[in-house]
């Protein structure tokens, strides 16, 4: 179940590449930046600028959950049962369902017709989500396809899986992005909803296998920005032979993201501020960690 594929991406690996969204997280971030990849099933977006208030959705519309007044179309999701069949009709693509349904022969026919733009710039595939290894059979055929190919792989994972899953996708596998969010075990239980502990074995079991492995920590006010979780994260990452620790800046762009799914956003602040960066990674640097700034997607 893919949720988008997009090319031309420069911020998810070396070089031009095409990234791969995969549909289906194990993790609830509040803050999360791809809420539409969280369900594993496919999630109705309503882009309510797009919209003419045509009135076709509602006539088409099984369960009474759309309805037109002067402020516009109102979509009542506890009504709504993800038919689709208000987005086949929407003329302006307001309401659209997001996720297919494709195989690995599909998608990488789309991954190769780019193969020149990776060759010329050390560019390749990323696959991401969602949680790309709640998917492995999938994401192993696909990798191993690729790399088969010629083309440089990555995955951008929380790595919270059983290492057996991951033992099946490494032998196909260039480089790793990894999320390490909180440190403390009963805090990453409370903010994402499961342990840690399979997120830090498996950085371990990576970082020994030697593939470049790029651990990753969101700066999100209130939850991870306290210098006992960045101090706690880079002492660990400290004792293993990763390439990078990367501090990511928040960036609120997603709180729009939220509210075209029907999903919460759980977070209140504005951008991190360039002096807690800064604060940040001399903590992580103090510990000996490989670390970095990443700059910010606009």
């Amino acid at each position: 179940m893919i949720s988008d594929i997009q090319k031309f991406s420069l911020h998810d690996g070396p070089g031009i590449r095409t990234v791969v969204f995969l549909k289906g997280c194990n993790m609830r971030c509040p803050w999360c930046h791809n809420p539409e990849s969280i369900a594993c099933e496919k999630t109705l977006e309503f882009l309510s600028l797009k919209c003419i208030s045509c009135g076709s959705c509602v006539r088409v519309c099984p369960t009474g959950a759309l309805r037109i007044d002067r402020e516009g179309l109102h979509l009542d999701r506890a009504l709504c049962n993800g038919c689709g069949a208000c987005a086949e009709v929407c003329p302006t693509h307001a309401l659209s369902m997001v996720g297919r349904r494709m195989s690995v022969d599909e998608v990488f026919r789309i991954i190769v017709s780019d193969k020149q733009y990776y060759d010329n710039s050390a560019g390749g595939v990323t696959i991401s989500g969602g949680e790309p290894l709640i998917q492995p059979r999938f994401t192993a055929s696909l990798l191993q396809k690729c790399q088969e190919g010629g083309i440089d792989t990555a995955i951008e994972s929380n790595l919270c899986v059983p290492q057996q899953v991951l033992e099946s996708i490494v032998p196909y596998l260039d480089r790793v992005y990894c999320d390490l969010k909180l440190f403390d075990d009963t805090s990453h239980r409370r903010v994402t909803g499961v342990s840690n502990q399979p997120v830090l074995d498996n950085i371990r079991y990576v970082s020994r296998l030697g593939i470049p492995i790029t651990v990753r920590t969101p700066i999100i006010p209130g939850f991870t920005d306290t210098e006992e979780n960045i101090r706690s994260i880079a002492a660990f990452l400290a004792s293993m032979p990763i390439h990078t620790y990367e501090l990511l800046p928040y960036n609120p762009f997603a709180a729009q993201k939220h509210l075209d799914i029907g999903v919460p956003y759980g977070i209140t602040s504005d951008r991190t501020s360039r002096l807690t960066m800064d604060i940040l990674q001399s903590v992580a640097a103090s510990e000996g960690a490989p670390v970095v700034v990443s700059k910010e997607k606009e």
